[in-house]
């Protein structure tokens, strides 16, 4: 989990779930990208270790991530390639990958890339360009999502009001996080921006909706995922 003291409220990354896999062939050459999302070094090393057993019949395992909101956490590897041919180029195409027009924020993501040999040299400059593409085109279609930090406000409602309440919140607009259920309530919990006014309109929202009988308690920031649009 990251530091909520971190500079940035919002980055991109991979959706949750499976490890998302990608190949080219380059004369001949496999080239295997495999992108987890990692939020800590040992995630992103536990990845490499996987593949190394997985595939371990191959030449190389070449490795990167970049780590944390603020992306200070940047490593590569170029695992017996040439040096600067296959872990830097990675970590570019990481860096350098672009969720929005003009803006590249991509972090907690980590890229291995497996190499089999195809009995054909590529030379310093065609590794450079095949580790590059590799990463690059695993990125072009993997699923990725915008990672907010939102200030996350509960309510707590009778559970018969709860599902028709939650429903109105989301027709407005609002995104909703986990919701808890007690023995006698529910708690229906809402994200909303890290500032007065998006805590003050929710409250608003959810008094209006309950004609005054919920109020909407702010609690602690949290990172939440929000699907691209």
């Amino acid at each position: 989990m990251h530091d909520q003291e971190s500079h940035a409220t919002s980055y991109t990354t991979l959706a949750a779930g499976p490890e998302f896999r990608h190949e080219i062939e380059v004369k001949r050459s496999r080239f295997i990208t495999v992108l987890r999302r990692s939020d800590s070094e040992e995630s992103a090393r536990d990845l490499v270790a996987g593949l190394r057993r997985e595939f371990h019949d191959a030449r190389h395992h070449c490795s990167a991530f970049v780590l944390g909101p603020d992306r200070d956490i940047q490593r590569s590897n170029d695992d017996g390639e040439p040096s600067g041919t296959a872990g830097l180029p990675m970590l570019e195409a990481l860096l350098k990958r672009e969720t929005s027009p003009g803006a590249a924020d991509l972090s907690d993501v980590c890229a291995v890339v497996v190499r089999y040999f195809g009995g054909i040299l590529l030379g310093a400059g065609g590794l450079v360009r095949a580790y590059s593409e590799s990463v690059s085109s695993a990125l072009e279609a993997a699923p990725l999502v915008r990672r907010h930090r939102l200030r996350v406000c509960a309510a707590s409602v009778p559970h018969t009001a709860a599902g028709r309440l939650e429903n109105d919140l989301r027709a407005a607009g609002f995104l909703m996080a986990e919701t808890s259920y007690g023995a006698q309530e529910t708690v229906l919990r809402v994200a909303v921006p890290d500032e007065p006014a998006g805590i003050s309109a929710a409250a608003e929202r959810v008094l209006a909706l309950t004609a005054g009988q919920a109020l909407l308690v702010p609690g602690g920031t949290e990172w939440i995922d929000v699907p691209l649009r």
